[in-house]
């Protein structure tokens, strides 16, 4: 198989179960134009994200990694009515692209952006005693991700869902020995999965647009 393949298929996906959505081509397009790095979910994996958070019920989503708001704008619109979305992102650049897109969706009201290492704006969250959200979707710098899911664990509750992006790396993950940093933080990332008692977790990997990558989703249980 090839990349050409994957690719169509997640084409064929997308035309029979995503109909076109001018808000979300739109930034798209924004993305392209203020030349963000492509490495967005793609619209497939945008729609399973907005079904894993309406399955949930989510009424509070934070998500670690804004980009340019494309996935920022599949899990605000299932949330539930009133519920808040907060989204970290380190690049300033990046932020401004995303507000402007989340405006132009209309969800303004629902999403907060906040700028900086996410290391830094979850502390001022601790700080102010956040109330726990309903999801996490982790999808920034994989060397902190065993920082981002210890994170989680503090602001989730049982019931709550943490959900990584690209935990293959094209199976790279296999690599004990990486000196790749985003390696060693993904198997990090299960080390930490495998002994948390109170999280269920599973992985899968993906194919498609995206390559040869995958993600895991956690169930957060106990206290």
């Amino acid at each position: 198989m090839s990349l050409e393949q994957w690719s169509a298929v997640d084409e064929y996906f997308s035309a029979m179960l995503i109909p076109s959505d001018p808000v979300l081509d739109a930034v798209l397009d924004s993305c392209v134009r203020a030349a963000l790095p492509p490495i967005g979910v793609a619209p497939n994996q945008g729609k399973l994200l907005y079904l894993l958070a309406r399955i949930r019920g989510a009424g509070r989503i934070l998500e670690i990694g804004t980009l340019g708001g494309y996935s920022t704008i599949w899990l605000a619109r299932a949330l539930a009515p009133g519920g808040k979305l907060v989204s970290l992102e380190v690049s300033a650049t990046h932020a401004q692209v995303a507000r402007e897109n989340v405006e132009a969706a209309g969800l303004s009201d629902a999403v907060s952006i906040m700028v900086g290492r996410a290391t830094d704006t979850l502390a001022r969250l601790a700080a102010e005693g956040v109330e726990p959200f309903d999801l996490v979707f982790i999808d920034a710098d994989k060397e902190n991700n065993p920082v981002y899911l210890k994170a989680a664990l503090r602001f989730t509750r049982p019931g709550s869902l943490i959900v990584c992006d690209n935990v293959v790396r094209n199976g790279r993950v296999l690599d004990a020995g990486s000196d790749d940093a985003d390696v060693a933080g993904t198997r990090r990332y299960f080390e930490l999965l495998a002994e948390q008692p109170r999280l269920i977790s599973t992985a899968i990997q993906t194919v498609g647009v995206k390559g040869w990558d995958g993600l895991s989703i956690s169930l957060v249980e106990g206290g």
